[in-house]
């Protein structure tokens, strides 16, 4: 797996980038965890009478990640899109390839406020990211709902039939926003972490500990 245009994100004033998913190696491995913690946590979704209890998932965070992560758009999209498209092979289908189109783009399109450095370079601004979050669930909501008025014949096509639509998806929506920041901390704190010990390493291997030439009496 290659990822073009992978270059490194280098803080201001830091001389040396040692954020692991920088290497080839690394990117591949962050790429297929953040798939794994995607396609993972859509399918973990407690149900009741065959419903999911809050409609939260990981994919706004993973996609936030991703742009985060990965500097090209292209390889930080496909991290999202790929999860969403396995996912999808154990669910209903949208009915609709306009439908579909509109669910793959609002699931992408949160990589682009990584990429542009919004969410930070080599460490996140933990304000953007809840920002960002909460913006994605927003999108998410308004333009899935929005193809759906417009593309099935649910509901008149109508002022009426628009507000309508709306509102039947308010109660599928309610633990949204509160479950993309969940995941999304959990995402970015998981990155924080790896980060972290990525750096104790480096600090470690740029400056050894001396060792003792004292004989022993």
């Amino acid at each position: 797996m290659t990822f073009p245009g992978h270059t490194p994100k280098a803080a201001a004033g830091s001389d040396r980038d040692t954020s692991p998913w920088r290497s080839p190696a690394g990117a591949a491995l962050t790429w297929i965890a953040l798939v794994a913690i995607a396609v993972a946590g859509r399918a973990w979704q407690p149900t009741w009478h065959g419903e999911p209890l809050w409609h939260a998932t990981p994919l706004a965070g993973v996609a936030l990640a991703a742009g985060f992560v990965f500097p090209n758009a292209v390889v930080a999209a496909s991290v999202p899109l790929v999860a969403l498209a396995i996912g999808n092979l154990a669910l209903p289908g949208y009915g609709s390839l306009a439908i579909a189109a509109v669910v793959y783009a609002a699931t992408a399109w949160p990589v682009l406020l990584g990429t542009a450095g919004i969410l930070g370079r080599s460490r996140p601004r933990w304000m953007a990211v809840i920002g960002g979050s909460l913006a994605t669930s927003l999108v998410f909501f308004l333009s899935t709902n929005l193809a759906h008025w417009a593309f099935r014949s649910d509901y008149p096509h109508t002022a009426s039939g628009l507000a309508a639509c709306f509102a039947a998806a308010l109660p599928f929506h309610r633990w949204m926003p509160v479950g993309d920041v969940a995941w999304t901390l959990a995402v970015f704190g998981l990155l924080a972490a790896v980060q972290a010990v990525a750096d104790a390493t480096a600090g470690r291997r740029l400056h050894p500990q001396p060792v003792s030439t004292r004989t022993l009496d």
